[in-house]
């Protein structure tokens, strides 16, 4: 009996992850608690790393079900590449998102462009890296911080890409409050910061319920290779403002963007397996999707620099890094940092203009790459 108990613990090991368990693995368990950290203790967007940090944990336990071909981590990838659920996320974001401000205020839509500098900044850096010019297009969209739309053109360019891009998105998304705020206090003064906005026109019914009609026919007239993406947002918008199916508005603002959001952050985390995610080019994409993100915020505060000094002081610069297309994260980010200045200074509303605006910048520009780039 002594004698069997030691092959039968020998047994046991085998069937188990534990022998086959890598320092590579070890890594990404580690960046996976990273994501949890900051998810949970930090609150940098829960919503999105909280997901993608478990689910990168049980990708790296050798043996893991979850994640194999025919595990339910599995077929929740298998929605991001069959592009069922970006357009989804942005049913639920048309949802619950008032267009109001950039109605209000076209003249910040200016700010949506300038804060996509960053795409074409990664763009030129992934092709003088070595990347193809697909590739390198699917890399730079990952500065429009426009998580579905990177997927999607990413899809459509350089699938191979998909995990690496997917992840470096989301997980600097999540991760702008940590990014963003050190660029915007670099290039705006005090006395800029604390510059306070009148409160904008009041938007009525008609132009609300107007304007997602108008932008889905724009749209899928002139950008046809981001329609499927734009045109949910503003039937999520449409069912909001109309006011007559409010049920409809909320259950796709809420528990279908709640679930829609579980699914896709699990389905991300589950790529990030160290024999995939731990290569050099993992960490170029990474690098480049950074730079993105770090052009794209300062070239919208010194856009928002030069149109406040235009508009004699009226507009707070702080406002320029909400261009860039993750909503609401980025306009948040411009409020806090606001908050921090003075406490009576509520940027938000002002901020949503140009962060709403930024997902059009976004939509433009993955279109153009489309059209020219997708064979």
């Amino acid at each position: 009996m002594h004698d069997l108990f030691p092959l039968l613990l020998s047994d046991l090991l085998r069937q188990t992850g534990l022998l086959e368990l890598t320092i590579g693995n070890g890594v990404m368990i580690l960046v996976g608690i990273i994501l949890l950290y900051l998810g949970i203790v930090k609150k940098y967007e829960p919503f999105l790393l909280v997901g993608i940090g478990f689910a990168c944990i049980v990708a790296n336990i050798p043996g893991s079900t979850l994640t194999s071909d025919g595990g339910l981590f599995r077929y929740a990838y298998a929605g991001v590449e069959k592009l069922i659920l970006p357009p989804l996320i942005f049913l639920g974001v048309g949802a619950m998102t008032d267009f109001g401000p950039m109605i209000a205020n076209p003249s910040l839509v200016i700010l949506g462009a300038a804060a996509h500098l960053g795409i074409f900044v990664a763009l030129i850096g992934a092709e003088a890296l070595g990347f193809s010019l697909k590739e390198a297009a699917s890399i730079g969209i990952i500065g429009g911080a426009d998580g579905p739309m990177a997927i999607y053109t990413t899809m459509k360019l350089a699938p191979d890409l998909l995990p690496q891009i997917s992840v470096a998105a989301y997980s600097y998304m999540a991760l702008m409050p940590l990014i963003q705020p050190p660029v915007m206090k670099l290039l705006t003064t005090k006395k800029e910061r604390n510059i306070m906005m009148k409160q904008p026109r009041y938007v009525s019914r008609l132009e609300k319920i107007a304007f997602p009609i108008v932008i889905a026919v724009i749209v899928n007239i002139f950008l046809p290779p981001v329609a499927p993406l734009i045109t949910m947002l503003m039937l999520g918008n449409l069912l909001r403002e109309c006011l007559v199916v409010s049920k409809l508005a909320e259950t796709a603002a809420n528990t279908l963007l709640n679930v829609v959001t579980l699914v896709l952050t699990v389905a991300i985390g589950s790529t990030m397996a160290a024999e995939d995610f731990l290569t050099p080019k993992t960490l170029l994409i990474i690098v480049l999707g950074l730079i993105a993100f770090v052009f794209g915020t300062g070239s919208g505060v010194v856009c928002a620099k030069v149109m406040n000094k235009l508009s004699g002081g009226r507009i707070n610069p702080l406002i320029g890094s909400a261009g860039i297309a993750s909503v609401p994260i980025a306009a948040r980010v411009s409020h806090l940092v606001g908050q921090r200045e003075n406490r009576q200074n509520f940027l938000l509303m002002h901020a949503m203009g140009p962060n709403l605006a930024g997902v059009f910048g976004t939509a433009i520009s993955g279109g153009i790459m489309l059209a020219l780039l997708a064979q």
